[in-house]
């Protein structure tokens, strides 16, 4: 196997550690890297007003795949390259599938996230959601609005959100009934919350657009994960790793299965070559 000359990497539970921090042996082994003249990038479900406290852990500052793959963002830059919508006809759409089925299952609340133009537009217009969504917010300072108002206009990501099911239950529930020609569902984190994004639209799509940015074929790129919404990115890349702490759908797509987050697995593979 080859040193990668592309190396993209999830964020939470992949390049972070369990308190959410980045290790040295990380931080190190990619500074080292790019050094050597690879290209790094976080390739994440987060928007990318929220890998700002990543990045200052690293003394690097890449261009990053954000929210799943329909951003890209320059963080040295502050400025989005590419960003991929869904309209507000297919979010309504979307919305109204979702509620007819958890209306059998309980309550379900509605958020969306926009791109803008940088990391310091105004948070209530990048992050709108729903008045039972913002009871249970672990932050503030977003938009809220009815339902109707948050789909209104065209955003990255469509938040569905039931805290009482977790999420592969929720998925296994609505993403039979969404059509993959109006929506991509996925999901990064376990307590009930599904992602969706525009037709067609993973962390693979934004890892090969910066890989064909690059002029770096896809048999040199290396990615990192361990969520579904991981999944077509690490079976996109020339080579496609998987943390031990990842789920098994992620492992079963991966080609190299490493340790875990808590102990480096991203520096346990890169450590060969850099």
């Amino acid at each position: 196997m080859d040193a990668p000359k592309f190396i993209a990497s999830d964020i939470d539970g992949t390049f972070l550690n369990p308190d959410h921090r980045v290790v040295p042996r990380n931080r190190d082994v990619v500074t080292r890297a790019v050094e050597d003249g690879a290209k790094f990038a976080l390739a994440t479900g987060r928007p990318h007003r929220w890998i700002q406290p990543v990045l200052e852990q690293i003394p690097l500052r890449p261009l990053c795949v954000t929210s799943n793959g329909a951003v890209v963002y320059d963080s040295d830059q502050d400025q989005i390259l590419r960003a991929i919508e869904m309209d507000s006809a297919a979010m309504n759409e979307i919305v109204s599938t979702v509620q007819e089925i958890m209306a059998r299952h309980g309550d379900v609340s509605f958020a969306v996230e926009r791109a803008g133009l940088s990391a310091k537009d105004p948070l209530d217009e990048l992050y709108v959601v729903d008045e039972i969504y913002a009871e249970h917010a672990p932050f503030e300072g977003f938009g809220v609005a009815p339902v109707e108002g948050v789909v209104a206009q065209p955003a990255v990501k469509l938040i569905i959100r039931n805290p009482d099911m977790q999420s592969q239950e929720l998925f296994d529930l609505i993403n039979p009934h969404v059509d993959p020609e109006i929506g991509h569902v996925t999901f990064s984190i376990p307590d009930g919350m599904l992602e969706v994004a525009a037709p067609g639209i993973s962390k693979e799509v934004g890892v090969e657009f910066l890989a064909s940015h690059y002029g770096i074929a896809r048999k040199d790129v290396m990615t990192f994960g361990d969520m579904p919404n991981d999944i077509e990115m690490l079976e996109w890349a020339g080579v496609g790793v998987a943390m031990d702490n990842a789920v098994q759908a992620v492992k079963d797509a991966a080609d190299i299965v490493t340790v875990s987050n808590a102990e480096a697995g991203v520096a346990h593979i890169l450590e060969r070559w850099f």
